[in-house]
């Protein structure tokens, strides 16, 4: 195939409704152009960190409405906005494997550009790291205190699956997958730097680990080691083996 050709019409004239309306000529110029690209990986490398920006702008952006739906204790609305960040959150960790089909060595050819760069200071990272607290704050005041519940009650002792264990439990599953995503982001630093290089900005990579032990709930999941320690001392915390 002639590679100049096919170059000159990836971007489109712009000019048609498709094009217009999705900014498609603005979009597919967010990239280096192709001659002035390090190498093959480059481009590749370009869209998915992009990706990864739009899609942690679309998560911020519904988190808002989550945010005033539990204000309002619109239990169906907010279940139905988490279930979108959940698969967002989903498809960003796969995104990270096209990552991994990039070699080490190809890898430092582009890092040499990146000056001193790193996803701490993703934009849209950093405004997910500010929202967690005042999701909290609002699950706290409109779920729980205003109804005189606790935590202990929606999970245990006055267990029936409602509206608060609900928006409880969708809290807990974006929590874990953000985890997740950290866990995946770090494998994907053991297969391309090693974790025990120094990062761009001269700290040891290893200060990413710490992360991995932050959780935006705690509470979501201390009160799991509570009702099980609990529940223990009823039937034992040490049974008996049920091999005959």
């Amino acid at each position: 195939m002639e590679r100049q050709y096919f170059y000159s019409i990836m971007h489109g004239q712009g000019t048609l409704d498709y094009e217009i309306y999705l900014n498609t000529h603005a979009l597919l110029s967010c990239q280096k152009d192709y001659k002035e690209l390090c190498n093959q990986d480059e481009l590749q490398f370009q869209i998915v960190h992009q990706s990864e920006e739009l899609w942690m702008k679309l998560i911020a952006y519904t988190l808002l409405d989550i945010d005033e739906y539990i204000q309002q204790e619109n239990t169906n609305r907010v279940i139905t906005l988490f279930n979108r960040v959940h698969e967002i959150q989903k498809i960003m960790i796969q995104q990270l494997s096209l990552l991994e089909t990039m070699s080490p060595k190809e890898y430092q050819e582009i890092r040499i550009h990146l000056g001193n760069g790193s996803g701490q200071e993703s934009p849209g990272f950093r405004t997910i790291m500010k929202m967690y607290q005042p999701l909290w704050n609002s699950f706290k005041t409109f779920y729980l205190d205003k109804h005189g519940l606790s935590l202990e009650q929606i999970y245990d002792t006055g267990y029936s699956h409602c509206n608060a264990y609900m928006v409880a439990e969708a809290l807990a599953e974006y929590d874990e997958l953000f985890q997740k995503f950290r866990y995946h982001h770090i494998q994907l630093i053991h297969r391309t730097i090693g974790m025990g290089s120094q990062s761009l900005k001269g700290r040891p990579v290893e200060l990413l680990e710490s992360g991995m032990r932050m959780k935006f709930f705690p509470e979501l999941w201390e009160i799991r080691n509570k009702m099980t320690d609990a529940w223990g001392l009823q039937y034992g915390k040490i049974r008996e083996s049920i091999a005959i």
